[in-house]
């Protein structure tokens, strides 16, 4: 016996794939970027021009949309698209989309970005803030996705080029504080789905976590706030979760036992990030020195917790089989050759600080400076805005004969 047929799943299944097919004949005519304009200006551009794209349906596909779903959109935090960290004005940029689709596009409900919500919404708008190196004039290009969730299509995707030199790149308190680089393949997945083109599928591995990037961030919400039990127990329930071993996550968990003077657990949860670091080959330090020097900072605030940080280090790179490469970076200031040189130098520094704690590494370890030349952010700012740009990466490589 043939099952039943349900009329409405059957109408959102043909309208899915008739939009896809149209969005699709439409992308390849989609106009380039117009000229870079002041950041404000840019953000509304960019949300309106993802608007209209919804609105240039046939007038029949829209009225059977219109039929089946309510037009709900939750907006995942905009990231910098180098870093894959939050900042200060890509949280202003979130704001400013917020607003203006509550004052010019009603027939939209924005809605929070919670685990509650995320069931409840048919899209999800992504998009990254990144800096134009090669644009004369403009400085920085905000990309916004559109994407219908149950599909996994992307049903709108705008461009905007901004003129301001001077935007707040600044991490937010939580990449800030965060003694690692968390940009993992999921962060990797959402950057590709804000620059997708309509009717393309978004990373189905973004979609996929979703749910749990909704815990996340209200963890991360709760940290910033300075209310840090309440952290904890959102980045516990994070980590509980199928997709919970996440490099973000367990950031998370450590800052907030940190906090909470939780040394032991703390201790034991970065032992877990190095080893998910390393597992993924994926693990970048933020180790920060004295400017030219191979010695850490003198700040306790920021280099108390080295010494436990390079002996977990240790021990995981201990427990595998293959050897790491310990290599160095710096930021964009001063001459390359004195940067592939210092870089080179503080690679050894911590690679014979390893070796302090775990003598057997010392047939593992192999050291290499790169300078400038993969800065993440670019910048030489000097400052909390590029640290990523001097961290100690260590990846996993085959042990030579």
């Amino acid at each position: 016996m043939m099952k039943a047929i349900h009329p409405i799943r059957t109408a959102t299944r043909a309208l899915t794939l008739s939009c896809a097919v149209l969005l699709c004949a439409a992308c390849a005519h989609r106009p380039a970027p117009g000229n870079a304009m002041p950041f404000e200006q840019a953000v509304n551009q960019a949300v309106d021009d993802l608007i209209v794209q919804t609105q240039k349906l046939p007038a029949f596909l829209a009225k059977v949309e219109s039929s089946i779903k309510q037009s709900r959109i939750v907006i995942d935090p905009l990231l910098e698209g180098a870093s894959g960290q939050q900042t200060e004005v890509t949280r202003v940029a979130e704001q400013r989309i917020v607003q203006r689709m509550q004052s010019q596009f009603r027939q939209f409900t924005v809605t929070p970005f919670n685990n509650a919500e995320i069931e409840r919404a048919q899209y999800v708008l992504n998009g990254t803030l990144v800096r134009d190196k090669d644009s004369a004039d403009g400085r920085y290009r905000l990309n916004l996705a559109l994407t219908e969730i149950k599909s996994g299509v992307v049903i709108a995707q705008s461009v905007a080029r901004i003129s301001d030199a001077t935007l707040d790149t600044r991490p937010t308190a939580f990449f800030r504080d965060s003694p690692v680089n968390g940009k993992d393949r999921g962060v990797e997945g959402y950057i590709r789905t804000a620059e997708t083109q309509p009717g393309q599928a978004a990373d189905a591995l973004y979609l996929e976590r979703l749910p749990t990037s909704t815990v996340l961030q209200e963890a991360t919400t709760a940290y910033e706030a300075g209310r840090m039990s309440e952290a904890l127990s959102r980045y516990e329930a994070a980590s509980r979760r199928p997709d919970g071993q996440q490099l973000r996550i367990y950031s998370g968990l450590y800052l907030t036992q940190a906090q909470l003077g939780r040394t032991a657990d703390a201790e034991k949860t970065f032992g877990t990030l190095a080893r998910l670091g390393l597992e993924t080959n994926n693990l970048s330090v933020k180790f920060l020195f004295k400017p030219g020097s191979t010695d850490f900072l003198a700040d306790p605030k920021i280099s108390a917790a080295y010494p436990m940080w390079l002996r977990q280090i240790a021990r995981q790179a201990a427990q595998i089989d293959s050897c790491v490469v310990v290599t160095g970076h710096t930021s964009r200031t001063g001459s390359e050759s004195v940067n592939e040189r210092l870089s080179l130098q503080r690679a050894v520094s911590v690679k014979t600080r390893l070796v302090g704690e775990a003598p057997p590494l010392s047939k593992k370890l192999r050291e290499s400076g790169m300078g400038f030349r993969e800065n993440i952010v670019g910048t030489g700012a000097d400052d909390a805005s590029d640290a990523l740009d001097r961290r100690v990466e260590f990846k996993v490589a085959p042990c030579e004969a």
